[in-house]
């Protein structure tokens, strides 16, 4: 971090912010100019509070030399983070792994019979909505608990992992206790209380970018989990709004190779809500994997006409089943291969 002064600041005034900065904890280094005074803070370990520094007379502005975020940067790591699920599923180990399933659990039938067919197209993770954040206050809101130990027993018979999300600290309580892999959907990417909880669940975390979040943002929140302990940390990039009416999001593809160079932890790509519409889930997630993505998050069900949330984005299984044999080929272009598929049973260790 760099302290620029302004260039009336007084010796009194650069005394005062080195003796800030050594209160802090930190080296302070003055640097004088000609025109005006910098001190450099030596030893920032990413939990330099600024607004100390800020306040003080004579500072004309705060540079950030390293990133904001630490521990999610590749400054901080080098080495790519890679999460391994009980069912031995790797997440950032330079393969592409799949997650897919309805938005929402809808009932035993429905999710128990998607997640066969499923597992037998090559996912080894299976979504699912027990609690549902929705726009409105009248749309299925999901089963709870009765859901997740649905999905549990979908993990029982086929060894498909689990991911379902958590919508506030009660309900990230109960999913930490079924799921394999917990999530925090995009309009929940800012709620810091819930982030730190998430860091101290002891599950991986599935972080997804919010709706008019930059990059820097979705980094920052990660660094939240991370700052708890936290490592196993999963970003998805699900779009973000835009102005063109023609699709739910924009998917940002470009944003895949941004993480991956400014930060270690994997991250997948949800074309589902990425478009909004069944006809763009399969190009765009053909998209993604060429960009380099480590997995995709892909919105399957049954009879996506009589679904009870996102039908128009949901797949039918036989299209995924295409869309499984088109990303195996790209991933094969691109020098990587798709993650191995799992044996019924295998996993089934999660708390139910």
């Amino acid at each position: 971090m760099l302290v620029v002064m302004r260039h009336d600041a007084t010796e009194q005034d650069i005394e005062s912010v080195v003796a800030t900065i050594r209160e802090m904890g930190y080296e302070a280094r003055p640097m004088p100019g000609k025109q005006r005074t910098a001190i450099g803070l030596v030893g920032n370990d990413g939990k330099v509070n600024a607004d100390r520094i800020e306040a003080q007379s004579g500072v004309l502005e705060i540079i950030h030399v390293s990133q904001p975020y630490k521990q999610v940067s590749r400054e901080w790591r080098d080495e790519a983070t890679v999460v391994t699920l009980d069912n031995g599923t790797q997440i950032g180990a330079g393969e592409v792994s799949v997650m897919a399933g309805p938005c929402s659990v809808e009932g035993e039938a429905q999710i128990i019979g998607i997640a066969h067919r499923l597992r037998d197209h090559g996912a080894t993770i299976l979504r699912g909505g027990a609690f549902k954040p929705r726009t409105s206050p009248y749309s299925f809101q999901g089963m709870g608990e009765a859901g997740l130990k649905l999905l549990a027993r979908a993990r029982e018979e086929t060894g498909l992992a689990i991911v379902t999300e958590a919508i506030d600290s009660e309900s990230l309580d109960l999913v930490a206790q079924y799921a394999d892999i917990v999530q925090i959907g995009a309009r929940n990417m800012q709620n810091f209380s819930l982030l730190r909880r998430a860091g101290r669940a002891g599950k991986p975390v599935l972080l997804k970018r919010g709706m008019a979040a930059t990059v820097k943002d979705l980094l920052l929140s990660a660094e939240y989990i991370l700052a708890e302990g936290n490592p196993n940390v999963i970003l998805c990039e699900r779009g973000v709004r835009s102005f063109d009416t023609h699709t739910r999001n924009l998917l940002d593809l470009t944003a895949i190779p941004v993480v991956k160079s400014l930060s270690h932890l994997p991250i997948i790509a949800d074309p589902s809500h990425g478009t909004g519409l069944r006809a763009k889930v399969i190009p765009m997630a053909r998209a993604a994997v060429a960009a380099g993505a480590d997995g995709l998050m892909i919105e399957v069900h049954p009879d996506p006409e009589r679904a009870m949330s996102d039908g128009a984005q949901s797949l039918y299984p036989d299209q995924f089943g295409e869309l499984m044999e088109q990303i195996a080929v790209i991933a094969t272009a691109i020098g990587t291969r798709m993650v191995p598929p799992v044996a019924a049973g295998q996993g089934a260790g999660a708390a139910g």
